[in-house]
């Protein structure tokens, strides 16, 4: 047997191998595209949790300080003080 078949054989084994590694399910593109994906998830998470953070403060703020409330109550649902003047600037 000459040495030629066998290289043949190789060579076309190792392209198989490699077509398996680079285009079939579980292959490198497929583990590029989870890595991206993740790397979108964190980033989505990171935002989320400065929200949540942001948002724990403000209960917090509320739960035990009369200014939150009282500003709250003045901005969000528009309520003034007995003997306040409201003023409504409306812009054209």
């Amino acid at each position: 047997m000459t040495i030629k078949p066998l290289i043949v054989i190789l060579t076309m084994l190792f392209v198989g191998l490699q077509y398996k590694l680079w285009f079939e399910q579980g292959g490198i593109s497929e583990v590029w595209r989870l890595k991206h994906e993740i790397s979108i998830h964190l980033a989505d998470n990171a935002q989320l949790m400065q929200r949540n953070t942001a948002l724990m403060a403000e209960i917090e703020d509320l739960k035990s300080g009369q200014i939150a409330i009282e500003e709250h109550a003045r901005n969000d649902l528009g309520m003034v003080k007995p003997g306040e003047v409201f003023y409504q600037v409306i812009s054209k």
